[in-house]
């Protein structure tokens, strides 16, 4: 789904190494780990290795050569377009070997954490404005109040935190993921991120979905625009986490094996959407997550710290939505409240709206309506309940009489009595077991 006309600026390809603004030898070091460990000995293998121009990249191996840490082997290789091959001398092998003890990282070269502010920044989460088509065109699979889009489209254009409260079962968890597809375009991720020569890794696969590349056509009269390639271009991440969303998880996580570090949930979510669902559910009460977040969301930047204590700003930007069965005020103070900028309370639908979505679903799943199984659901079983109805509930009637239906080896139909058994299974008798 791409409903965004906006596109984000792509980061551009450093043109030297005196754009790079990274440690010389830090450079270097994670050259020569790479030749080291990924085998490549041509300047085109170990520019993709590295994720650098090649021109950078000769300007790395040539300093390198100078320091008699790479020699050329004097052979062209074949495979390679008849490109001269490199490799490590015996100086060489001996200092990766020494850079590796210190630190595992090799691979894409980082981006030092100036530069990818600056990256942030052209594709800010507050730089969208999502139209009401957008989010309509986005949610269209769910069946929801005007009244709600009114409050949810100046929220989402915000880019700023939201409390979705309600009883459970009532789509709020669908309606996170639908702002996700409203947001339609891309961003930049970087692979990793340099700070006072400590590597933090933040493409993450599982997080973050990468748009496939087109290769260069080498007869195309126009080149597609080159951008840098220590990032990744992927769709607005989106991180959604549950009741098992520690304040541990919030910080950089340090490999002291590979002595590198692990950008926390919420930078991987830069530029996107991170989901606190079921708060109140955690470990930590609410109202600690909730101060954890007071100063990214005030001040739009996140302080993380190393192992040798030193905290550093990092920025934060990032649409929270917190999604509550409580009410705010059973778990927030009111200066937390404060905090939190939209606060939208998703009720269960009306009588009508319910039966729009039991007919939706209905026609999805293969299911006739039957009008007297319909007046026996209304008149007879949802005044036991107080006549309360939400949004999993049709679903859940739905599929237990098509279980009901291949159980008994009869065509999808509903009745008054599949109608009883499918009911029966949806709320537990409150009785005492005797043990």
């Amino acid at each position: 789904m791409n409903m965004q006309t906006t596109s984000v600026m792509a980061p551009p390809a450093p043109k030297g190494l005196g754009e790079m603004k990274l440690p010389i030898v830090m450079m270097r070091d994670i050259m020569l780990k790479t030749i080291f460990r990924k085998n490549v000995d041509t300047v085109s293998e170990i520019a993709r290795a590295i994720c650098l121009p090649g021109s950078v990249t000769q300007e790395l191996i040539d300093m390198a050569r100078e320091q008699k840490l790479v020699e050329a082997t004097g052979t062209l290789n074949a495979n390679s377009g008849n490109e001269m091959g490199y490799q490590l001398t015996d100086a060489g092998k001996a200092r990766a070997l020494d850079a590796l003890s210190q630190s595992e990282y090799f691979g894409a070269m980082p981006v030092p954490l100036d530069v990818y502010r600056e990256q942030v920044k052209r594709q800010s989460i507050r730089n969208i404005q999502v139209t009401r088509d957008q989010l309509t065109s986005a949610m269209g699979h769910l069946v929801l109040p005007d009244s709600l889009l009114d409050q949810l489209g100046p929220a989402v254009s915000a880019g700023r935190s939201v409390l979705m409260y309600g009883p459970p079962g009532n789509g709020k968890s669908s309606i996170s993921n639908g702002i996700r597809d409203a947001l339609g375009d891309n961003v930049y991720v970087p692979y990793a991120i340099e700070y006072a020569g400590q590597v933090i890794t933040v493409y993450d696969p599982i997080v973050h979905t990468a748009i496939e590349q087109e290769p260069d056509d080498p007869n195309s009269l126009r080149r597609r625009k080159r951008f840098d390639t220590r990032y990744v271009q992927c769709e607005r991440p989106t991180v959604v986490t549950g009741g098992e969303l520690s304040l541990s998880m919030l910080d950089l996580v340090y490999n002291p094996t590979a002595r590198t570090y692990q950008a926390p949930l919420q930078l991987k979510s830069t530029g996107g959407i991170f989901i606190v669902d079921d708060l109140g559910r955690q470990q930590e009460p609410p109202q600690a997550l909730i101060n954890r977040w007071i100063v990214p969301l005030e001040e739009n930047k996140d302080i993380l710290g190393l192992q040798s204590g030193e905290k550093f700003a990092v920025p934060f930007d990032t649409l929270v939505i917190f999604s509550t069965n409580f009410h705010p005020n059973e778990i927030f103070d009111q200066a937390a409240l404060r905090r939190i900028f939209f606060k939208i309370k998703i009720d269960g639908p009306n009588q009508e709206n319910f039966l729009k979505i039991f007919a939706m679903v209905a026609r999805k799943r293969g299911m006739p309506l039957d009008e007297a199984a319909l007046v026996h659901l209304l008149k007879v079983k949802y005044p036991t309940i107080n006549n309360i109805y939400a949004n999993y509930q049709p679903i859940f009637l739905i599929d237990q009489m098509i279980s009901i239906c291949e159980f008994e080896g009869i065509p999808y139909q509903m009745s008054p009595d599949l109608i009883d058994r499918a009911w029966s299974n949806m709320f537990v008798k409150d009785e005492t077991i005797v043990k």
